[in-house]
């Protein structure tokens, strides 16, 4: 089956009388390299169970099954998803849905469906360890729900325990940002509490179309099998971040004060940080540190 192309691509929009929708953030991956590239870089192996969001027209979805993953792709644009299936006709590998990544139950979406064999019958799945499946997210997300997506996709499904994502070169650095970074902020925290991120490559706008107006990045982040700080309430501890990072310019002192009040000076004292300390310099250490500090003093 061959990877699309722009000709490709523009004949399919054409032929279905469709265009990218800028309201939904549609950029059609148009270069076949790039989208081996892709699954190339998330070690994706046959019989891999990869999802896939915002498939689009199937570019990175040929290149998944090209290297044997079993695709289940969700796409929020119906009409893209009638087309999303002709593309990838009768594969068996490939499992098409509508849905809006950020509503639809992920444990539904991430149930494991019984293999059938060359007769139709169900056959058990005997590559799938009982209970929990394991899967890989490959994307090229809209640029306007990439980070929502990723964080619910940590916060929410354990099942999916690699991530490789194309976005918007700013959105990218800042999940992978670390203290000090220009880019570093909430987000950058949040993805540090549950996974190693790292920046895989730049990919430039030409081989898009429409092209967008600046570079996107490959991130790669893997789920850690523990959280590697602890925490009386991560809600408690995103709540502090939030708050530094809502005024990043202020000094902790000001800037948590909404959150802690007259204890602030206290609670960063006991957690060894200094009050006149901004929150772009903290790392997920001392942010720890304040949640439990702030624990102990409420």
């Amino acid at each position: 089956m061959d990877l699309l192309t722009p000709a490709s691509i523009r004949a399919l929009l054409s032929e279905h009388h469709l265009d990218a929708k800028r309201s939904l953030g549609q950029n059609f991956l148009a270069d076949p390299n790039t989208a081996r590239r892709i699954a190339n870089l998330a070690a994706v192996e046959p019989g891999d169970d990869v999802l896939e969001i915002g498939p689009g027209l199937g570019s990175l979805t040929l290149a998944l099954l090209e290297r044997g993953a079993r695709v289940r792709a969700l796409e929020l644009d119906a009409k893209l998803a009638t087309v999303l299936a002709e593309v990838v006709g009768d594969d068996a590998a490939v499992d098409v849905r509508v849905g809006d990544a950020l509503r639809v139950p992920l444990a539904e979406l991430l149930a494991r469906d019984v293999d059938r064999d060359v007769d139709g019958e169900d056959v058990p799945d005997k590559s799938a360890a009982p209970g929990r499946a394991s899967w890989t997210c490959v994307s090229n997300l809209p640029y306007n729900v990439a980070v929502p997506v990723v964080i619910r996709l940590l916060e929410e499904a354990c099942e999916v325990e690699r991530i490789v994502v194309l976005v918007q070169r700013e959105v990218g650095e800042r999940m992978a940002a670390s203290p000090g970074d220009d880019q570093y902020g909430a987000v950058s925290v949040k993805v540090a509490y549950y996974s190693e991120a790292s920046l895989l490559g730049v990919v430039p706008p030409t081989v898009f179309l429409p092209r967008p107006k600046v570079d996107s990045v490959l991130v790669g982040l893997v789920r850690r099998a523990a959280p590697p700080v602890e925490v009386p309430s991560t809600d408690d501890l995103f709540g502090l971040v939030r708050s530094g990072f809502g005024q990043r310019r202020k000094m902790l002192r000001r800037s948590l004060a909404p959150v802690l009040g007259d204890r602030t000076v206290d609670v960063l004292e006991r957690a060894g940080v200094a009050p006149t300390a901004r929150a772009e310099t903290l790392g997920l250490d001392e942010w720890a540190a304040v949640a439990r500090s702030a624990a102990v003093a409420a």
